[in-house]
């Protein structure tokens, strides 16, 4: 079974961990809906869901098997707490579609906002 993944930070085509996604199906560039922001955290980005002030966060949809998408969950710690995996309401192509994306669940206390693109 394959799944689509919303990516938006070091998992993009040319980020520092690209080489976890590589060999699975690049689909399309994409957009969430505008219900998110990004928080720097120290060399890689955390999407945060922000309903009220929420930004279009701008990253890739990959399609990924299941052996990629463990090696998703362990690089993205979901298993100690730090991203969860969640569908993600998309813009454009994907609305409407499944589409599942990491959201971080720790603090954003004194983090730098980034906004929609990391």
């Amino acid at each position: 079974m394959k799944t689509l993944v919303f990516v938006y930070g070091t998992l993009k085509r040319g980020g520092e961990n690209h080489g976890w996604i590589e060999r699975q199906r690049f689909v399309a560039e994409a957009r969430t809906l505008p219900l998110y922001r990004l928080y720097d955290l120290g060399g890689y980005p955390g999407m945060v869901r922000v309903p009220q002030q929420g930004l279009s966060i701008e990253g890739e949809v990959w399609e990924v098997d299941e052996t990629g998408l463990a090696k998703l969950d362990i690089l993205e710690d979901t298993e100690g707490g730090e991203y969860e995996r969640v569908p993600v309401p998309m813009l454009g192509d994907f609305a409407g579609r499944y589409v599942e994306g990491y959201i971080y669940l720790r603090s954003i206390e004194d983090r730098r906002d980034v906004g929609a693109c990391w």
